[in-house]
């Protein structure tokens, strides 16, 4: 692995194990979205509605435009509770602190002062009176900073297993009903709601409560013993001693908790027929309400907005508080139950450092939409998998947390490839710049789709370029100082053939290979390439003036031939080069080496020049090459466009194609090629050496093609 990938895939991985740590801290936006998630569950699939034996008396708004402003007298309660017991409520469960003396009482305001001889009555007593005749339970409040208790429970606990209390939820000190009631009723419950969730949305309810080594129930939990006739409540404390509550048993009912003794709330949608209006109880007509009170558990509680009790819940809704203990009640009747196990937590960490894990090595091995897709097939399958354990098991488990870390995780990965990429690229430009023009560059850049890799077939203009004397060059000269010649030799070509948008294929000894039309398009790249050649000349005798080679004074060849090539990616998948290959290279290879026999420096093919119609070529014969049956005709490049119309070159071409018209024929043409020589001194003086080779060679350009070594 490169280093770059390496600390990329390292970075990768910090990042999850951060993510993973963050989920095992589970601060409180960890704890928020997690339990935001499992609220949309119950508002996708709440809990299904049923008739079970419990019932709402509910001091709502018409009850109080009827019955009067809060708090009603006490003896008000003594008729309700008389009047639903005769109807035949399994229990009477008040979700109302009685904690003061009623002020309304006429005992307490005339002072209880008698009156013709009889005592005032005291509503207080009367309640007392029929609480006692009846099935009833009254709630206590939590308050911390209260000093008082209730004395005792008047629900017995048993433990079984290992002794949980410590993990239970401490009262530190409680709101009481006044002694006389809470002496006269059945049960005592606590009517608190989890000193968190009764902020804000009510998720969980404690089901006992703690003081010490004493154990508290909730009103919900006291109003069911109360009405099944049992005195002992069974907690559950975890087998493995770790002290935590498993759940509770009451009767033949079986609780599974949270490790606190806390029950998951899962909501149904409300009912108007869980409420019955306490006007109606106190109306003329109660007894018509027998059907509906008989043998159910009755609570007694406030929807009236003025009497502050309403409470969030995950669906959304707000709802009395007495109606959270309602639900709870349905729970444990029904037994529909959501349950989240220690082992969850963990399962939801293990997934998240394995998501996180196999997304780092996705977008590492196979780039980010491998990954994107990696990362969306993982989350449909948590979130797959979370759904059916809520749906069909009532066990929570968090998607969410593997959401965050995932996406998360993605954007990491694929902000730290940006971060890579572009220095990569910033590199590769760097290092590239120096086989092709800035321009080309910016279009290969702007045009990468364009890249294949493995190869394409592409119409190529390729170049080869040689030096003329380097064995005499090398033997004369040190090591040193051969290098430093080609090193300003190739600088000055390499510059050349770069400024006319020409890629560098690569340097061999004392060669330069290039090509044009590749891995863009070059349009007339033809053309660019003779105009390449055409300044490496010039530049070559700029530097012999100069003598910046000192007594040495290279001189090159250069040859030029188009048509297609198979240009990409070649060599081995962990070490490549971008070059070309096929007939049209070793053409080019071919039309270089023709170059000393021609004595000319630069040659090109046929189709080379018809691409470059407007510069100054002469015929020069042709070469053969293996695999093509007839010879390859090649012609020397003179000059640009205004040589090729100056009236001096006009001339001697004239003069030239006459005299190889007769060559071509089988005739002499000597007469021609002395006016040829005359002419070629005012265009080129190199030019002359070429007419000798012309002369010397003495053969029919037709049928007998030059000779270069393959």
């Amino acid at each position: 692995m490169r280093p770059r990938r390496l600390v990329v895939s390292s970075l990768g991985l910090a990042m999850v194990i951060g993510l993973v740590l963050l989920r095992a801290a589970d601060p409180f936006p960890v704890q928020a979205a997690r339990e935001a998630s499992f609220d949309l569950f119950q508002r996708i699939e709440p809990r299904a509605a049923g008739d079970f034996p419990v019932r709402i008396v509910d001091i709502d708004e018409a009850s109080l435009a009827e019955i009067g402003q809060w708090p009603w007298p006490r003896d008000v309660f003594a008729t309700l509770t008389d009047r639903l017991a005769a109807l035949g409520a399994a229990v009477i469960s008040y979700d109302v602190l009685f904690a003061e003396p009623d002020r309304l009482s006429p005992s307490r305001l005339a002072g209880n002062v008698a009156t013709g001889g009889a005592p005032l009555a005291d509503y207080d007593a009367i309640l007392a009176t029929a609480l006692g005749q009846a099935p009833t339970v009254l709630g206590f409040a939590r308050a911390p900073d209260a000093a008082t208790l209730p004395s005792a429970s008047k629900a017995s606990f048993a433990i079984s297993g290992e002794d949980p209390t410590a993990a239970i939820p401490q009262l530190g000190g409680a709101a009481l009903p006044l002694p006389v009631l809470s002496e006269a009723a059945a049960g005592l419950g606590a009517i608190s709601l989890h000193a968190v969730d009764s902020i804000g949305v009510v998720r969980r309810l404690p089901l006992i409560w703690a003081s010490g080594a004493t154990l508290y129930p909730s009103l919900a939990l006291e109003s069911l013993r109360v009405a099944l006739g049992i005195g002992t409540v069974v907690v559950l404390g975890e087998t493995a001693g770790a002290g935590f509550v498993e759940g509770l048993r009451i009767g033949d009912f079986t609780v599974p908790t949270t490790a606190t003794g806390d029950l998951w709330l899962y909501y149904r949608r409300p009912d108007a027929t869980l409420y019955i209006s306490a006007r109606d109880v106190l109306g003329a007509n109660w007894q018509a309400l027998a059907p509906r009170i008989a043998g159910q558990i009755v609570l007694v509680g406030a929807s009236a907005s003025g009497l502050n009790d309403l409470r969030g819940t995950p669906l959304g809704i707000n709802v009395p508080g007495v109606s959270i203990h309602a639900q709870a009640l349905e729970q444990i009747i029904s037994g529909d139950f959501l349950v989240r196990a220690d082992w969850v937590g963990g399962l939801e960490i293990v997934a998240a450092a394995i998501i996180g894990i196999g997304l780092v090595v996705v977008v590492q091995a196979a780039g980010p939409l491998f990954g994107i897709g990696f990362g969306l097939t993982m989350l449909a399958a948590v979130t797959g998998f979370s759904w059916f354990m809520f749906s069909d098991r009532g066990v929570l488990i968090d998607p969410g947390f593997p959401l965050f870390s995932t996406v998360m995780t993605y954007l990491g990965m694929v902000f730290l490839r940006f971060v890579t990429t572009d220095a990569d690229k910033r590199k590769l430009r760097h290092a590239f710049a120096h086989y092709v023009a800035p321009s080309l560059l910016t279009e290969i850049e702007n045009s990468g789709e364009q890249l294949k890799l493995g190869g394409e077939v592409r119409e190529l203009t390729i170049m080869f370029a040689d030096m003329r004397g380097f064995t005499a060059a090398s033997e004369s000269m040190g090591p040193a100082e051969l290098v430093a010649m080609l090193n300003t030799l190739f600088g000055a070509l390499g510059a050349e053939v770069t400024a006319e948008k020409g890629t560098i294929d690569k340097f061999i000894g004392d060669a330069i290979m290039a090509f044009w039309n590749a891995p863009v398009d070059v349009v007339a790249h033809p053309d660019k390439a003779c105009r390449a050649a055409l300044a490496m000349r010039a530049a070559v005798k700029r530097l012999n003036a100069e003598n910046a080679f000192g007594p040495t004074h290279p001189a090159i060849g250069i040859g030029l031939a188009t048509g297609d090539a198979l240009v990409g990616n070649m060599g081995l998948e962990t070490r490549f080069d971008y070059s070309c290959v096929g007939l049209s290279v070793n053409l080019a290879s071919r039309v270089e080496g023709a170059t000393k026999q021609i004595g000319y420096d630069i040659a090109v093919s046929e189709a080379t020049r018809l691409g470059a119609p407007t510069l100054a070529f002469l015929e020069a014969g042709s070469v053969s090459l293996k695999g093509l049956s007839a010879p390859t005709p090649i012609h020397i490049l003179v000059g640009d466009q205004t040589v090729a119309a100056s009236a001096a070159f006009l001339a001697l071409k004239a003069r030239h194609e006459i005299a190889v018209t007769k060559l071509r024929a089988g005739k002499h043409a000597t007469a021609e090629l002395r006016s040829a020589v005359r002419l070629a001194a005012a265009v080129d003086p190199a030019l002359l050496r070429f007419y000798d080779c012309i002369a010397e060679r003495r053969f029919d350009f037709a049928t007998e093609p030059l000779t270069v070594p393959a």
